[in-house]
């Protein structure tokens, strides 16, 4: 599986961006998505994830009321809606599937390439 993150840019903040995280093969729609990212100087940290079976979604607690994590099986897309975005929001944003852990980096088999978002003041 091929995963291809996109949507990023730079918004002011209480803006609005959409991420999208395109997947290649037939078994993405088996696999649980996750989101994360990652700012300068920090570590890597989970935004969000969505189960392959039901759809729970689960969100860090910074992203909770904010982000929407969702996904389109037909598509073989993921997505992330990020609302009131804030300046700490910053940081490349990678989309990541396959896991037997929802939270923890470390157990995604699969990830995209990362795509930057940047929310000036």
């Amino acid at each position: 599986v091929q995963l291809q993150a996109s949507g990023g840019g730079l918004v002011q903040a209480g803006g609005s961006l959409r991420l999208s995280c395109a997947a290649s093969g037939r078994t993405f729609r088996m696999y649980n998505v996750g989101w994360f990212r990652q700012a300068p100087g920090k570590e890597r940290e989970f935004v969000a994830a969505i189960s392959w079976n039901d759809g729970s979604t689960y969100y860090a607690d910074s992203a909770k009321g904010r982000f929407t994590i969702s996904r389109d099986n037909a598509k073989n897309t993921g997505y992330l809606q990020m609302n009131s975005l804030k300046p700490e929001d910053t940081a490349v944003y990678y989309c990541a599937a396959r896991s037997d852990s929802y939270y923890l980096a470390s157990r995604y088999h699969y990830w995209g390439q990362g795509t930057q978002v940047t929310v000036s003041s």
